[in-house]
């Protein structure tokens, strides 16, 4: 081969190549990282048997999905939440259709708010199973109100839930994993923690802070190898995180009848969860576009970003006011899912 017929393929891959990562990128539902560890990495079929997992926000959508899919894989389930007669039915769920029995299943109703009663669970946790292998963070709530229409209240509550709640659970475990110098702290975070959006400030801003927190705490686990944090950030997924959103108050409801069909199924995002633990992946980004280019825009273009999210943001307020899904504009960027 002449040098000169080299060049000319080398030069053919340097176009053809960015063309096919592009083109992945297009059709893409998760970051490519991840999409190459479904491809090329380890099985969760082959890196979670026989583990312990602690699961909150265990009665309903992502947390509900994650004790289904586990349940198959043959680990111990601790299924937290604050509805304990939903953990009962996610149970008989799990063990209707996984290879578990009733002593695989530890449902333990669990108040993230209440923080002095998290030392109390880890404790009956270790009592029950003797270990914890992999905690997931998983326990929240979303938000849809404008901010000078929100009662200083409710972005107390979206702290104390989504961020100091799951501080403090993790600061219980934490020990018990650098004793035994292994563990995984799994963290459902949100595409909100990385990319503010509209009627959602008080969400956002808790998600953000535990993006902080957890990749400060990255930094300081460097001499515990065997301790591994998997950030996950999820856009929209179909569950019942905005039924169960928080308003302009407290106590006022969310409304219902919210169509959520072109939202990516919980089943596919869990699945690439357990890929991401797996695979001990830091930070995984999982969202259909466009949102998953948002992320990206937000991540290396943070000014453009802006400007684009105040733009969208004008539709998404106008969506919410005439009781529609916020993100529903989004529709028209593919078509809506069976």
């Amino acid at each position: 081969m002449s040098w000169e017929l080299l060049l000319w393929l080398l030069a053919l891959c340097a176009v053809i190549l960015p063309l096919v990562q592009f083109l992945r990128f297009l059709r893409a539902d998760a970051d490519l990282t991840l999409l190459w560890a479904e491809w090329q990495g380890r099985r969760p079929e082959w890196e979670l048997t026989d583990m312990v997992v602690w699961i909150t926000g265990a009665s309903s959508g992502i947390g509900e999905e994650l004790a289904f899919q586990l349940s198959k894989l043959g680990v111990c389930l601790v299924l937290s939440a604050r509805r304990g007669q939903e953990l009962e039915r996610v149970k008989r769920r799990c063990l209707e259709n996984g290879n578990l029995k009733e002593k695989d299943i530890l449902v333990l109703p669990l108040d993230l708010t209440d923080t002095s009663s998290h030392e109390a669970a880890t404790k009956a946790v270790l009592q029950e199973f003797g270990k914890i292998d992999i905690l997931v963070n998983n326990g929240g709530r979303s938000q849809r109100s404008l901010v000078l229409e929100t009662n200083l209240e409710v972005f107390k509550e979206l702290m104390n839930l989504n961020y100091l709640g799951t501080v403090s659970l993790t600061k219980c475990v934490l020990p018990h994993m650098v004793e035994r110098k292994q563990g995984k702290i799994v963290t459902v975070n949100s595409l909100a923690g990385i990319a503010s959006v509209s009627l959602s400030s008080g969400y956002c801003a808790s998600k953000h802070a535990l993006r902080g927190f957890f990749n400060a705490l990255h930094s300081e686990l460097g001499k515990y190898p065997g301790i591994t944090l998997c950030n996950v950030y999820p856009g929209p997924v179909q569950s019942n995180v905005v039924k169960n959103a928080l308003t302009e108050e407290l106590t006022k409801p969310m409304r219902e009848n919210i169509d959520q069909s072109y939202k990516m199924p919980t089943s596919r995002c869990v699945r690439l969860m357990l890929i991401s633990m797996a695979n001990d992946l830091k930070e995984v980004w999982i969202s259909d576009q466009p949102i998953l280019l948002g992320a990206y825009i937000w991540q290396y273009m943070p000014t453009w970003a802006l400007w684009l999210t105040c733009k969208l943001g004008e539709k998404r307020i106008q969506n919410f006011r005439n009781n529609l899904d916020p993100d529903s504009q989004y529709t028209l960027w593919k078509p809506k899912r069976d």
